[in-house]
């Protein structure tokens, strides 16, 4: 009642942590700790995908510089068996480290060097995602049905492979059908945390969302672009 969502989650939430700087680990493994997180740290990929399928966390934090498999080939690993949430560490103002672990699947990257307590701010906004809804609050628009309280989506009847950031997307927009939503828009409701004005980070998040939704931008069923206002969900009318 007065206890804050985020806290709470955290109370129960265990992170895997995949980078190779073995300082790090031990200082984010104590510093997360002290937040309620129960913390695994593994310095080389292999162990961190043993790590994930012996015991999957609730959220993965990921470099992208790793020994004999970059942090990139881990994520596309990942997301061949797992929707857990993936956040990136990347080097600082490197764009395409940011693009690719998006089209790859993460759900939120970081730049180093980075504020521990900017880590915990954006664990708590990805994991708030799929605490907030209305445990009754479901859409179905044509054959595409958005439920909140599962946190999932289906198309014809079946399953839609949504990371937690895409159906963050999908359900924006679902809400919202019919309104064109900026990419600031966008940014603000998604996330939760600074996206540091990363335009293109929300086109990919689109066009991963539409590959998965079977839609083509030429003529789209689901998502139209405007071009130079944002995004609109046209819900399954068409052109």
């Amino acid at each position: 009642m007065g206890e804050d969502v985020s806290e709470r989650v955290a109370g129960r939430t265990r992170v895997l942590i995949v980078d190779d700087d073995e300082k790090l680990n031990a200082l984010l493994t104590e510093y997360l700790g002290n937040f309620g997180f129960v913390v695994r740290a593994a310095a080389h990929p292999q162990a961190g995908l043993r790590a994930l399928e012996v015991d999957p966390p609730d959220i993965v934090i990921l470099d992208v510089m790793l020994p004999e498999m970059d942090g990139f080939a881990v994520c596309r690993k990942i997301r061949a068996i797992s929707r857990v949430p993936i956040v990136m560490l990347t080097a600082r103002g490197d764009v395409m480290d940011r693009i690719v672990g998006l089209e790859l699947g993460a759900d939120d990257y970081l730049p180093k060097p980075f504020e521990p307590r900017e880590l915990v701010a954006r664990i708590q906004a990805v994991l708030r995602r799929g605490t907030s809804a209305d445990p009754d609050d479901s859409v179905r628009v044509g054959t595409l049905e958005v439920s909140w309280a599962a946190h999932a989506a289906t198309l014809d009847g079946e399953p839609i492979p949504l990371t937690a950031a895409e159906f963050d997307l999908l359900g924006l927009l679902v809400r919202h059908r019919g309104r064109v939503l900026s990419r600031d828009r966008i940014m603000d409701e998604t996330r939760g945390v600074d996206w540091e004005s990363f335009d293109r980070s929300v086109d990919v998040l689109v066009s991963r969302l539409r590959q998965k939704l079977g839609d083509d931008p030429r003529q789209p069923v689901f998502i139209r672009t405007v071009r130079g206002a944002g995004y609109t969900f046209i819900g399954g009318t068409g052109d």
